[in-house]
């Protein structure tokens, strides 16, 4: 395999895009690559603010709502990267015909089925590293549910006891690591 997969300088070229493009969204999605705020910081300052609202509540029927459709988004992005998967598994099966198709594309350069197979393992992975993020961030988010569930129901004064301030506290870690992995 090691003298059929001769790799383009164009598919290295991409590759190297490719890993540095993500390194550099991961930075920058962490709030490490600039120094203002980022998105991610500024939302999990608003799921803080949710939480301790939430707390104040006795009926949380709009919260709930809330995390159910988080749950949903994750479900749905979970159930895509899974159909993707699908389709790189039958494309790896009908490597042939495929290679004979991408042959007759004008912008298309021939490519050996070791290398197209080898790029397509590459898809897999990341739809499957996909998966399961999603997967572990839709259970975060049932994590969080149970969370917010625990959060004891506010009377007066005794809302801001130390029991409901560490129980806010835990639903809002646990909703921050949710929508960090989604």
């Amino acid at each position: 395999m090691g003298d059929s997969l001769h790799l383009s300088a164009t598919d290295l070229a991409a590759l190297a895009f490719f890993l540095v493009v993500w390194v550099l969204h991961t930075l920058a999605s962490d709030g490490k690559l600039v120094s203002r705020v980022s998105l991610t910081t500024a939302m999990n300052a608003q799921r803080e603010a949710w939480m301790r609202n939430m707390a104040e509540r006795e009926v949380r029927i709009v919260d709930t709502a809330i995390m159910s459709g988080l749950q949903q988004g994750t479900a749905f992005f979970a159930s895509s990267s899974l159909i993707a998967l699908g389709g790189c598994f039958a494309l790896l099966g009908a490597s042939d015909r495929v290679l004979t198709i991408m042959a007759d594309l004008p912008l298309a350069s021939a490519s050996s089925r070791e290398a197209f197979q080898t790029k397509m393992f590459g898809l897999v992975l990341i739809l499957a590293f996909a998966f399961f993020k999603f997967g572990w961030a839709y259970r975060l988010f049932n994590y969080c549910s149970i969370l917010i569930g625990a959060v004891p129901v506010p009377h007066g004064e005794a809302s801001r006891n130390p029991v409901s301030g560490a129980a806010v506290w835990r639903a809002t870690r646990m909703n921050v690591l949710a929508g960090k992995h989604f």
